[in-house]
């Protein structure tokens, strides 16, 4: 065996250990998680009914007309999220994907541009209000002196 073939299974070797460090971690990590806290899954299902409650689906978006279309030509870039954090007119939303196109590489949408366009201003047009949301109080308690 020469030091060269030695090297290489020594890096091979280091990497299938880290692997496995990484898949054990990952496993402990899942099992303390159901260990701590069991209802864990069962919360995360009632945060995806309170959101789909909302309005919206696992894709993240709202119902309505060219909702599929949107979500095939933005989510294949990125996230939901990305979207529906935003607000905007038709024209700023039209600006939004020009300036994809010309940085990232935002193909041409075509004729399902006008349709995606009328989804997003639809739906994620500018909103009347102040700086943010006013928070959902559920329960108001007390400070102690």
């Amino acid at each position: 065996m020469t030091p060269e073939d030695f090297k290489e299974r020594f890096r091979s070797l280091k990497l299938m250990i880290t692997a496995l460090i990484v898949v054990f971690t990952m496993v402990l990590g899942f099992v303390g998680l159901l260990i701590y806290d069991p209802n864990f899954f069962e919360e995360r299902n009632t945060e995806l009914s309170e959101i789909l409650a909302e309005g919206t689906d696992e894709t993240g978006f709202v119902e309505g007309d060219f909702k599929m279309l949107v979500v095939a030509n933005c989510t294949a870039c990125h996230s939901a999220k990305l979207v529906t954090q935003n607000r905007a007119s038709k024209e700023g939303w039209k600006n939004m994907i020009r300036w994809m196109q010309e940085t990232q590489n935002l193909w041409d949408l075509g004729e399902n541009e006008e349709k995606i366009l009328q989804y997003l201003s639809t739906h994620y047009a500018p909103q009347d209000q102040g700086r943010r949301v006013g928070l959902k109080v559920e329960k108001w308690y007390q400070l102690e002196d």
